[in-house]
């Protein structure tokens, strides 16, 4: 019985990697991911940050070459290919379909003052009711700045896409989008459910620059004959699944029901819940974009909450507090101090402006320090209560916005390998931590299986998903947590 191989791109900024699943077992066969050292991103200013579009190409496809070699795959065994990529990018093409500039990327701050004066000229009411976000730094606030800045490059756009619609339109020829990546760029408007055409107006687009919307699991497009040929695949398979990086790493973890939750805690921090109707933050705190499983009869919201000082600050402690210690060993010293640590605490905002925070910049600080009775273990083990706080802040607003957060879903790594990280969130949240074995590649290519039809949905796609680990709520110990975030909770809001 010949093998049945679904693929998986996921284009981020550091690299494009490549998986294989065997589509009857479930099992990533292969995988692998181009540039080795992290991918270039071009400053020419500083707060800018652009990337060439067709290095994303060429990482695909060495990727996809090792990858195809590792497993003996051949190119008809390969039914269905899924994409997730770096979110909020701007890629413009001409008439031709070739790429205008080099992409502006998620991370680069030049639109900030676009989207700050259009939210300030259409009004908070407008903006959150339609958009259930500030137009921010996002892709609408970013062709913006090119249109103003580059208007003889702006006059030759045929199509304004993401990262992830360009490399399926390098995959397959046609230029396309759906409604979860047009959420991310501030495109979408939730309560007319088409695109924000207020929004288009105001910043004097032409309507026509937004490609044609096609469902995120279906058979959005198939690989042309030129790309099979570039590529070693066939032609005619069909791209089947497209999500930007956070809605699809939920997917990898089986994130698509309301209440449910994924998080990650590298060197920031994200936590993304599904909402299950349409509400915003009125502060605009968090972020919420339509998920992968949003549809015009199903209201499925992917809630954003990013924390810029998470893994980085656990890494200045290390490198500071604890340099001739592991990681592992830091983590043990830390569990020597009580909950609380003894009333030392940490606000890990030491990374930049917090949009939880309003936008304001507060810093890193710590605070309660008594150098009669602290040791560098309260210390180490206050920089992980702070990370874990700052994440209980946010998920606060988002159960405010109706959020019932029972169970939160992480890959074990970062932050998640530290038991009294993953201890402490789930004693103050109250929620239960499932600990998997996944990544965005690997998610993509399930997602593709999903689109395809050769997965029912996402329970029959996932069914293989491998939990590594359950932590509980300590309940013995839940009013310690409680009192020891509360704590916290008051030092930050002093300082704000």
């Amino acid at each position: 019985m010949a093998n049945r191989y679904l693929l998986g791109f996921d284009v981020g900024s550091s690299s494009v990697k490549a998986s294989l699943v065997n589509a009857d077992s479930g099992k990533c066969v292969a995988s692998a991911f181009y540039p080795e050292k992290e991918a270039p991103i071009m400053a020419v200013k500083a707060g800018w940050a652009e990337q060439d579009p067709e290095s994303w190409w060429n990482y695909a496809k060495l990727s996809l070459k090792k990858i195809m070699s590792e497993a003996g795959a051949t190119a008809e065994e390969v039914k269905a290919i899924g994409i997730s990529y770096q979110m909020h990018g701007l890629v413009c093409v001409d008439k031709d379909l070739k790429p205008l500039r080099p992409s502006i990327i998620w991370c680069d701050s030049r639109a900030v003052p676009y989207g700050e004066r259009a939210f300030r000229d259409l009004g908070a009411d407008q903006c959150l009711s339609h958009l259930l976000n500030s137009p921010g730094n996002f892709t609408a606030a970013k062709l913006a700045w090119v249109k103003e800045n580059e208007p003889d490059l702006y006059n030759k756009i045929y199509k304004v896409l993401l990262p992830g619609d360009y490399l399926a339109l390098r995959l397959s020829g046609v230029a396309n989008t759906t409604v979860s990546g047009l959420s991310e760029g501030m495109f979408w408007d939730f309560k007319e459910k088409q695109p924000a055409n207020f929004l288009l107006d105001y910043f004097g687009f032409d309507h026509s620059l937004i490609a044609d919307i096609v469902p995120t699991f279906a058979v959005q497009s198939e690989v042309c004959a030129e790309a099979a040929a570039e590529l070693g695949l066939k032609a005619g398979t069909p791209i089947t699944y497209r999500g930007g990086d956070q809605p699809n790493n939920a997917l990898s973890l089986n994130v698509l029901n309301p209440g449910e939750i994924a998080a990650t805690a590298g060197t920031s921090g994200v936590v993304y819940g599904v909402l299950g109707d349409v509400n915003y933050d009125p502060k605009s705190r968090v972020n919420t974009f339509a998920h992968v499983n949003h549809t015009a009869d199903q209201t499925r919201l992917g809630v954003l909450l990013c924390i810029n000082g998470t893994g980085i600050l656990n890494a200045w402690v290390h490198r500071n507090i604890t340099p001739d210690i592991s990681y592992a060993e830091m983590n043990d010293l830390a569990a020597q101090a009580p909950i609380g640590s003894e009333g030392v605490t940490i606000i890990p905002f030491g990374n930049g402006a917090e949009r939880v925070l309003e936008n304001k910049e507060i810093g890193c600080s710590i605070n309660g320090l008594n150098f009669n009775k602290h040791s560098k273990a309260h210390i180490v083990r206050a920089a992980q209560e702070g990370i874990v706080f700052s994440f209980c802040y946010g998920m606060e607003i988002m159960q405010q916005m109706g959020m019932d957060i029972q169970k939160i879903h992480a890959g074990k790594a970062n932050m998640f390998l530290s038991p009294l990280f993953r201890n402490t969130l789930a004693g103050v949240s109250g929620a239960t931590i499932e600990l998997y074995d996944t990544d965005g590649s690997v998610g993509a290519a399930k997602g593709a299986g999903m689109g395809a039809g050769i997965y029912k949905d996402g329970n029959e796609a996932f069914a293989t998903l491998e939990k590594l680990e359950v932590i509980a709520p300590d309940e013995a110990n839940r009013n310690a947590y409680r009192q020891a975030y509360e704590n916290w909770k008051k030092t930050l809001e002093q300082k704000l």
